[in-house]
């Protein structure tokens, strides 16, 4: 533990000098209001436990574990009623390397 103390002033360091960006504030609200409206009942592919929708058992039928696909697959993982929604819209600077590195994962930059 007492190790621990460096590893969390690096990081503490690193994130205060970080490039600042609301867009991740920006999702964060948008997600939290859309299932406040809407709910959050998971697809029932993800659950890995009980509810109203999903009966206890793992991996669910359906279900596409993204290490056996490269990291990367596509299936839903928001609520059905959240189904198809984009929270993160990158503003600058690393952001939009990261949105790169994504459309990359799922096979959409053909650069």
């Amino acid at each position: 533990m007492p190790e621990c103390r460096i590893n969390l002033s690096q990081a503490a360091i690193y994130l205060a000098l970080a490039p600042k960006s609301n867009a991740a504030y920006k999702a964060v609200e948008a997600a939290f209001a859309d299932v406040q409206r809407e709910g959050n009942e998971p697809p029932r592919h993800t659950c890995a436990t009980p509810t109203t929708r999903a009966p206890r058992s793992w991996p669910r039928p359906g279900y596409k574990y993204p290490h056996s696909f490269g990291g990367w697959v596509e299936q839903q993982y928001l609520p059905d009623k959240l189904a198809g929604r984009r929270y993160f819209s990158p503003l600058r600077g690393e952001e939009m390397k990261m949105a790169r590195r994504l459309r990359e994962a799922k096979g959409e930059d053909h650069d």
